[in-house]
């Protein structure tokens, strides 16, 4: 940095982020008072009871919840309309000291895990022609990084990856690895490349298997890390792309309507103390490596052993080590994808439910962290833990509607101590007051989200100002007809979590609609209970039974809804039709448009591992990557690879099979007993089907 740089303004954004983050904190006490008065009015016995006094205690902490929401997009809306936030990362120099900045040395990291190959690499290859097309691309190596644990998976990973680098001209700068253990999952993959190549690079950024990011965005990130090097981590917000099911519309729709307003106050509250998301940002290295390792959790159960859901700790120690961690929703080009089905998204939840909740552990007694990093503990635990709080206050308003209507009233109960009796009182316009409060906490937000688009002037970038309203709409009923559902399987995945329920780690389905079996036996317990409760509603009291249908309903309905949502078909004509349209639908995008249809890396018929064994240049590829087992029985190894020669790759299990895949002197083996087999043998089928590829 040059004497005549105008020095970044360090730590003048704190008094800013303590006015902003008190006035949060007062406007969300006020409201929930406010909220508690009028639902203590609403029951019968005002609080005068146990049954009331958890109802009221419950009540509190969800309209604190939805509050806390609230406010956060007002404050969105607010900086969104005076043009963006002046205490912003990015407004700190003007574009000609940014461009100016020479860039450092940069790794572009990708931990995969079982995921689908020519996807991930058309992701890759967009990022990597990205970087070109800005002139920078000399400062940038990529990694894959892989867990995958099948051989047939990450053969045709190593495969893909050996072909982009021909296409692309990157040997020397495009690097696979695939860990023989995948210790830790993610947080351990990257650890790993970090101990390996960390000190050779000044920064990395880290991409999900679904992420893409545009060279410009790139460079920027760089060079803003390099202007200020009191930043540890540089988040982005991703938006949603390349949505094909009705599912995965609707959540990039939202995502791209209301997103912005959200993360605008987000980012506007926490400023230099984010959270970091665990993709699509940029991280300093070597505070990175002293400072955020993760050790395990030294408590009992859930809070005993490696931390699961690492991204959101990692930023909480970079700030206890006295780096800065921004989110800048300004920084665009930055893509990742939405799980295509409920199913999936539910599935993926589960993982992320747990991982959440252990952060209570470090909210407790994790010494010297930021309050900032703490609230962003608080606000993942309650993403999670307001579902069973959600379920309870249901159970104990029914229990509540129940007691009234069997049970003969308590005139003089015990916690009065009184001489008169306790008159229970119904005051039905203020319980439609207090709903129609709620619903205004909830709707507004997104309503005021239509107006920024309309005074923004991007009304046709969604599909003009009617089908946006509709899109809106639309969206309104489907989120309501998924949340009882969320609530019900977050409130499993918490109980789950609690008792330590051990979980398998797998690839996220990126493509598949959900059948009719998958569905009902995915929602068969959360119909059930449903139709019991809206029964028992309905014996006790009709008023009862219309103030369950809201929740019943959408529970009874959580198969189908499940199934048709998941539909291609119905997303597509969603789109033909102009309606969930997004901005990057309507314009031109090279990243967006590399994924929406991605080339193919490993054309022709063979399997993975077919083409390993017989094509010459991939089977010297995989050989020179390859490893001798030496803790292999040679017996045992012996009696798989005639296994192998006389049946093909289907005559051996999945560790037999990857065994075999490892060993460089394997590999060679079958190679020359391939070119030697009979026409008529699996290998000589094999060898046949590469002369009519390569001849015609």
């Amino acid at each position: 940095m040059t004497e005549d740089t105008p020095r970044p303004r360090r730590h003048r954004w704190k008094p800013v982020a303590v006015l902003r983050r008190t006035t949060l904190i007062v406007l969300v006490i006020a409201q929930t008072l406010a909220g508690l008065y009028g639902m203590q009015s609403v029951l019968p016995y005002h609080g005068g009871n146990l049954l009331e006094k958890g109802i009221l205690f419950l009540f509190a902490v969800l309209f604190a919840w939805i509050s806390v929401g609230f406010w956060t997009a007002l404050l969105g809306f607010w900086l969104r309309r005076r043009g963006g936030d002046p205490w912003s990362l990015v407004r700190r120099y003007d574009a000609a000291t940014v461009a100016a900045t020479p860039l450092a040395r940069t790794a572009v990291v990708m931990p995969i895990y079982n995921e689908p190959v020519d996807r991930t690499l058309a992701g890759l290859r967009a990022t990597i022609q990205s970087l070109r097309e800005t002139g920078e691309l000399d400062h940038f190596d990529f990694y894959l990084l892989s867990d995958s644990r099948d051989a047939e998976q990450w053969l045709e990973e190593r495969t893909g990856w050996y072909r982009l680098c021909e296409e692309q001209g990157l040997q020397g700068r495009l690097f696979y690895r695939h860990r023989p253990v995948n210790l830790n999952f993610k947080s351990g993959n990257v650890a790993d490349f970090l101990r390996r190549w960390g000190r050779d690079y000044e920064y990395m950024v880290v991409l999900d298997a679904d992420s893409v990011m545009g060279g410009r965005t790139l460079t920027r990130m760089v060079r803003h890390m390099e202007l200020a090097p009191q930043i540890g981590i540089l988040q982005t917000s991703p938006s949603l792309i390349n949505a094909h099911s009705a599912f995965a519309r609707f959540q990039q729709f939202a995502n791209r309507v209301y997103g912005p307003l959200f993360t605008a106050g987000l980012a506007g509250i926490q400023l230099g103390e984010a959270a970091y998301w665990g993709h699509n940002a940029i991280i300093r290295c070597k505070p990175f490596m002293e400072h955020c390792g993760l050790r395990h959790l030294s408590g009992f159960g859930l809070f005993r052993g490696p931390i699961m859901s690492h991204d959101f700790v990692e930023a909480a120690y970079m700030g206890r080590a006295g780096y800065e961690v921004w989110m800048e929703p300004e920084l665009d080009e930055s893509y990742e994808e939405s799980p295509p089905t409920l199913v999936d998204e539910l599935t993926r939840d589960r993982r992320w439910a747990k991982g959440n909740l252990q952060h209570a552990w470090l909210f407790l007694f994790a010494p010297k962290l930021r309050f900032a990093h703490r609230m962003a503990f608080l606000n993942g635990i309650l993403s999670y833990l307001s579902s069973p709080i959600w379920l309870a206050f249901l159970v104990l308003t029914s229990i509540e509607a129940t007691r009234l209507t069997l049970w003969p009233i308590d005139y003089f109960p015990e916690q009065q101590n009184s001489m008169f009796p306790a008159w229970p009182e119904w005051h039905p316009h203020w319980a439609v007051g207090l709903i129609l409060s709620t619903f205004f906490l909830l709707f507004l937000p997104k309503f005021l989200a239509i107006l920024d688009v309309l005074l923004s002037g991007k009304r046709r970038q969604y599909g003009g100002a009617w089908r946006l309203f509709f899109s809106v709409c639309l969206e309104l009923l489907v989120s309501m007809l998924l949340a009882p559902i969320r609530m019900l399987t977050h409130s499993r995945y918490v109980l789950e979590s609690l008792f330590n329920v051990s979980l398998h780690w797998g690839g996220q389905n990126r493509t598949d609609e959900t059948g009719w079996r998958e569905a009902l036996v995915s929602h068969a317990p959360g119909t059930l209970l449903a139709a019991g409760w809206a029964g028992l509603a309905l014996w006790l009291d009709p008023f009862f039974f219309f103030w369950s249908l809201p929740v019943a309903l959408p529970l009874i309905l959580a198969a189908p809804t499940s199934v048709i949502l998941s539909r291609m078909a119905l997303g597509e004509a969603l789109r033909r039709h102009r309606f969930l349209l997004t901005p990057e639908e309507q314009r031109l995008s090279p990243q967006v448009d590399a994924i929406a249809d991605p080339r193919p890396l490993n054309p022709g018929a063979l399997s993975a591992f077919d083409a390993a064994v017989v094509d010459p240049r991939l089977n010297r590829m995989h050989r020179a990557l390859a490893r001798r087992r030496r803790c292999l029985d040679p017996e045992a190894r012996e009696e798989w690879v005639q296994r192998c020669l006389k049946h093909g790759p289907d005559g051996l299990n999945r560790r037999q099979l990857n065994a075999l895949a490892r060993d460089g002197e394997v590999l060679a083996r079958l190679h020359k007993a391939a070119w030697v087999a009979a026409p008529d043998s699996y290998w000589g089928e094999r060898i046949g089907l590469v002369k009519r590829r390569d001849y015609g």
